[in-house]
């Protein structure tokens, strides 16, 4: 097949949460299948490391964006009818390369990542087309208006509700609609539109994300994650205003490591707290995750998979997190990693694992079979490749008929 993949988020290198997924997929499909890639770059390095795609695809189109452009996209939208989201994803460049692809190539699917780029397609007929939602992005928004103060959290509920009629009206206008995880499957069935739709995992690779067999220090704490990034900011100040002090009154030489790029200001000034150490962007994290006792991902605000769960489990490293961050693991609670709400339960759970050498070694051989035998990406691709057949089988009767 010629198959047209269109992502949000140049999907090369797959260096984070945005770009893993779709890459990924990319990747497999070309395997068999003759894969055109086109999508947005923020900046000329983007640019440059994004042409390192080519052994993964036949062809690809990039158009890089300004971002001060695209937040006055973003901005022009907030006192109309539609979501801000679109603005800030839309490239009039990109769109008319994507008309021209369709217009002078024939493909057998169009195969969209993320509801911000369907509007690149969404009137397309005749072709069919698959939107993979990936995480429902109006559910986002509206989380963050939770912990957004006035007026901004006025703004995140507009936004999130007008997303919200953008992923219902969009779902309609595919032949079969995906997300990462069952719950947010569930979500999206939940909008009751008529339209086919599935869901399969994100994966972890196990061979690069592997243990060392190193030791780690039983004083130390990690947390990966970008640190412009607002759940990750959100959960990291609240851990230690709250969690971080019950820690130390009992194990006084705890150390955490926030590891991530582009941490805010507010981000670098936790690492004046005693014991805390800021990294900014690291070329590896995983001496990071292999040289701690355990990884602590308690937020507050979660969609989806959160990779850095993934990761650190594959790496034999214990995981203590919150629920929410926890639903989109397909892993048990309390077997494969610890899961909790509350203050007392992170301190607790986090100074059982440090003080129990036995418990620390049964959660990180527990976790990585778990990665390896559930979040593989093979086995992703396999459930992938059904739904494409699905997809394609259902559009062929369709126009039989």
């Amino acid at each position: 097949m010629k198959i047209l993949y269109i992502c949000h988020r140049f999907p090369f290198p797959p260096k984070r949460g945005g770009k893993i997924r779709p890459f990924n997929m990319i990747r497999h499909f070309s395997q068999r299948h003759e894969v055109t890639v086109a999508s947005l770059v923020r900046s000329e390095e983007e640019g440059r490391e994004g042409q390192d795609i080519s052994p993964y695809c036949a062809n690809f189109e990039m158009v890089e964006v300004s971002k001060p452009v695209q937040m006055a996209r973003m901005v022009a939208r907030l006192p109309t009818s539609t979501a801000s989201t679109l603005g800030y994803f839309y490239s009039a460049e990109l769109a008319l390369r994507i008309r021209e692809m369709l217009r002078r190539r024939s493909f057998d699917l169009i195969f969209v990542h993320c509801s911000s780029v369907a509007q690149y397609v969404s009137e397309v007929r005749g072709i069919p087309k698959i939107l993979d939602f990936g995480d429902m992005d109006s559910q986002k928004w509206l989380e963050y208006a939770r912990f957004k103060s006035f007026p901004l959290n006025l703004g995140y509920r507009l936004e999130g509700r007008k997303m919200l009629r953008v992923e219902k009206r969009l779902a309609g206008c595919f032949d079969l609609c995906t997300t990462t995880t069952r719950a947010e499957w569930e979500t999206l069935n939940g909008y009751g539109v008529d339209v086919a739709s599935d869901w399969f995992p994100n994966g972890v690779d196990s061979d690069f994300f592997a243990p060392d067999g190193k030791d780690y220090d039983p004083d130390t704490i990690s947390f990966i994650g970008r640190m412009d990034y607002y759940p990750n900011q959100e959960c990291m100040a609240d851990f230690c205003a709250n969690t971080l002090p019950l820690l130390r009154a009992k194990r006084p030489n705890v150390k955490l490591l926030i590891v991530g790029a582009d941490p805010s200001a507010a981000m670098r000034r936790l690492g004046d707290l005693p014991g805390v150490t800021v990294t900014g962007s690291v070329p590896d994290v995983r001496p990071f995750v292999r040289g701690a006792a355990l990884m602590v991902a308690p937020l507050n605000i979660a969609r989806g998979t959160q990779n850095k769960i993934l990761e650190a489990m594959a790496m034999g490293v214990p995981v203590v997190t919150s629920r929410v961050a926890a639903g989109g693991v397909d892993a048990v609670a309390d077997e494969h990693f610890l899961v909790t709400e509350t203050y007392i339960g992170y301190a607790n759970a986090i100074l059982k694992i440090m003080d129990d050498k036995a418990e620390r070694n049964r959660l990180a051989i527990a976790g990585r079979a778990r990665m390896i035998s559930n979040h593989a990406w093979p086995k992703s691709m396999e459930r992938l490749d059904g739904i494409v057949e699905r997809c394609i089988d259902g559009y062929d009767k369709r126009a039989i008929a």
